[in-house]
């Protein structure tokens, strides 16, 4: 018998081999599910600091160019993770928006 998943696949907030997309199919209440809410929610808040770390480095004329360069790679980590969770979050909407509008 085929089993054929009527859930969207999730991506997840990490990534695999080689940084190919990691997903997950599931009705979002299992163990990979939980994890994936833990690291989004660090994710989050990572960034967050990270921000106010870079508004103070950004008020201190002492900041050195390598500083700066290092906080601006943190930056694009941040923004890449946070960019991932935006999308995940924004499919698993989209999908309850057309469950909703098509139940079965």
């Amino acid at each position: 018998m085929t089993r054929y998943a009527t859930e969207a696949a999730r991506l997840l907030p990490w990534t695999g081999a080689e940084g190919q997309p990691c997903y997950l199919i599931g009705d979002g209440g299992g163990y990979v599910s939980c994890v994936a809410d833990n690291v989004e929610s660090v994710q989050l808040d990572m960034a967050d600091d990270l921000l106010g770390h870079v508004e103070e480095m950004l008020g201190d004329r002492s900041a050195t160019p390598e500083q700066l360069r290092y906080v601006v790679a943190r930056l694009a980590e941040s923004l890449r993770d946070v960019h991932r969770v935006a999308l995940s979050r924004g499919a698993r909407l989209e999908g309850a928006a057309v469950r909703a509008d098509h139940p079965e």
